[in-house]
Parts: structure tokens; sequence; C-alpha cells
């Protein structure tokens, strides 16, 4: 069975041998880390963060793959055995209370985590984990979203969502807008402020966040507040020029991609604004977004082509692109300075636009981050 999201049990032994052994080598001297990662890599006029290119080399030396046989069941062990390895601190202001949410399809659960010392009502942040709508879940995503929900100040729902191909298209959609209706109706018992209560998520957590506030902007019903879209998939249907450039060797590939949407998408219209939120009508009403991309990430245009879309039609938005990062930079943020660096970002910005004024200040161990779009 897997773990709850409160479990604190010891990790396996061998878990916590690779994940001190990952430490100590991303802790070398450069001049070291770039001997084991190879020559610097450039593409599209961007060059490969160190660290980022020392994780995809060593991801390559052990034969680390997203889809594990073509297989979901395989994949999810995995990247749920990966957790331990790529785990961060355990954050002891952070509360996490295990919560079932109200679906028409039962079985739908979530972990809320609360940072001390929050005035309520409070915001809050619903989070959809990444993992291609076939993998991932609160458990994986665990460290992640305490980290966030330390630096940024906020209350964030992290939530299970069914995963395909057992449950296809729409199934994590539906149960996406259920956890957030929930989450509105039952703020009061939650201690969270309706008017500032957001969606959220990476890759196709992303997705699912960015489909979820088109889609409640045309209809009835509350609305987030805003949209945090981390390397999201925005399109089903097409190609573009960075689903080529970026095709192997960079964590998430051309083949990942297919196969993933395959499991999700099944037999469905991809052109389905539900699956391809770019292909979808947009206008000012759909809530401010952040949207953030990784320069070396076979998704980087489609998301960053969602932004100008939504700027077009009136939206707020706020693109930032980490240029020599790779995609999933968030999961990484335990492994190394860099990733932990564009993570703070990424908790800034949610703090930042969810809260009245910063309380996140820069520390001297963390040095700027990417280019801001």
């Amino acid at each position: 069975m897997p773990r709850s999201a409160n479990d604190v049990s010891r990790p396996p032994l061998s878990a916590r041998i690779q994940k001190t052994a990952m430490r100590l080598t991303f802790r070398l001297p450069e001049p070291v880390k770039r001997r084991i990662a190879g020559p610097a890599v450039q593409i599209d006029g961007l060059t490969l963060g160190l660290d980022a290119q020392l994780l995809t080399e060593m991801s390559r030396r052990v034969g680390f793959s997203l889809v594990v046989n073509e297989s979901p069941e395989e994949s999810r062990a995995a990247m749920e055995n990966g957790r331990y390895t790529l785990a961060g601190p355990r954050y002891k202001d952070v509360v996490r209370e295990n919560l079932a949410i109200d679906s028409a399809h039962g079985d739908l659960h979530a972990t809320l985590y609360t940072p001390s010392r929050l005035t309520a009502p409070a915001p809050l942040l619903v989070f959809f984990h990444g993992g291609g709508w076939a993998i991932g879940s609160r458990n994986s995503y665990d460290s992640l979203v305490s980290f966030l929900a330390h630096h940024a100040r906020v209350k964030i729902m992290s939530v299970d969502y069914r995963l395909a191909p057992e449950h296809p298209f729409p199934a994590a959609f539906e149960d996406a807008v259920a956890a957030f209706e929930h989450a509105h109706r039952h703020a009061d018992d939650l201690g969270v402020d309706r008017a500032r209560t957001a969606v959220g998520g990476d890759s196709a957590g992303g997705q699912l966040a960015a489909v979820l506030a088109q889609v409640t902007a045309r209809g009835e019903g509350p609305r987030p507040s805003h949209q945090f879209l981390f390397y999201p998939a925005t399109d089903l249907t097409g190609r573009r020029p960075s689903r080529d450039l970026f095709a192997d060797g960079l964590i998430l590939t051309d083949r990942d991609i297919s196969w993933f949407a395959d499991q999700y998408a099944a037999a469905a219209d991809r052109s389905d604004p539900r699956l391809s939120p770019l292909l979808g009508e947009v206008d000012a009403s759909i809530p401010p977004a952040y949207i953030a991309t990784a320069g070396f990430d076979p998704l980087r245009d489609e998301g960053e082509r969602y932004a100008e879309k939504l700027r077009q039609a009136g939206v707020e938005v706020t693109l930032h692109r980490e240029t020599d990062l790779v995609h999933g930079y968030l999961t990484f943020f335990a492994v190394a300075a860099r990733f932990r660096t564009a993570t703070l970002e990424a908790a800034r910005a949610i703090h930042d636009r969810l809260h009245a004024a910063s309380e996140i200040n820069r520390s001297p161990q963390d040095p700027g981050s990417g280019h801001h779009g």
C-alpha cells in the first residue's frame, strides 16, 4: 500500500544510500562536476546549467526513465520509490491533514498543508501533481508541496486525482473541478479565503489547472483567483520547435510525451480544449496567470505560446523562463542549489500574488534565478 502524505517512516536503506551519493556528487567542485557531466550543452542559443546537465548524465548512466517498460504500474512504482532519493527536509512548521473530497466518483483524497503563523482566512492553492496524468501522487509530491507551503506561506491542498489509463479523459479534469469546488464550498471549515483560492500544478497538473481556470471562467460557480502553471502541457494536437530540439536525453522525452498523451487522451478528440487549452477560447475573464517554463524542455514552446495567447486576450500574465533548466525542475529542488533557487522563485510567485506584500527574502545562499519574460 502507498504511504500517506503524513507517513514519516524511515525510507529503505537503498534509497538512503542513493540519496547520500547523489547529494555528495552535486557538492563536488565545479571542475569535477564538469568532467562527470561532459562538455557544455548548447541548444537554441541556450546553455544547459551544469547541475541540470549533471542530473541528466547521472540519470542516463543509471538508465532512468519516466516510462518503465510501457507499464503504468511499473512507472508509478519507480516514481514512488524515487521520491525518497529526491526528498528534501521535512518542515516541522507545516501541518498535514488528510481530506476526503466530495466527488460523484468517490475515493478522491487530498492532503492539506498548513504552515504555522497563518492568519485565517488564509490563501489556498489547490495543487495538481505532474506525471502525465498516469503516474505520480500526493505522496510523491509531498516534499515539494511542503517546501512551497513553507516558503510561500499559503495553505496548499494537494490532490490525488484518478490516473489513466484506468481512468482516461475526462476523469482527471473532473476530479480537478471537484477538488476546487470542495475547497471553495468548505472554505470556512478549511480556514481559507475564497477570494484568494488559486489553482496550480506542474506539467500534467499545470494542464489541469489551466483547463479548470479556462472552463470555470466560461460557466457558473466558483472561479480561482489565480493560476500557477509550471512547465504545463497545453496542446496535445501538434508539435512546436522545442519538442524536436529537446526530444531526447533531458528527463522528459518526446516518446514519453506521446505515451502519456495516449494513456490519458485515449480515443478522445485531442483538439478538445479540456485536453488542449491552447486551442480553447480565452478572454479577460480568465484569472491572472503565472506561467513558468524551462529552457531545455520539449513542452517549452507550447507553454509560452499559451502565455502569449492569454496576454493577447487581456489576461494578466507573467511568463518566467528558467533558461538553463529541464522539465520537472521543481521536483529536484533538494538535489542541487540551482534547482532550489528556481523552486524558491516559484514559491515567491505564489506568495506575492496571494499575499498583499512579500515576506520571502533571498538568502545569501540563493543566487538570482533565471530569465523573466
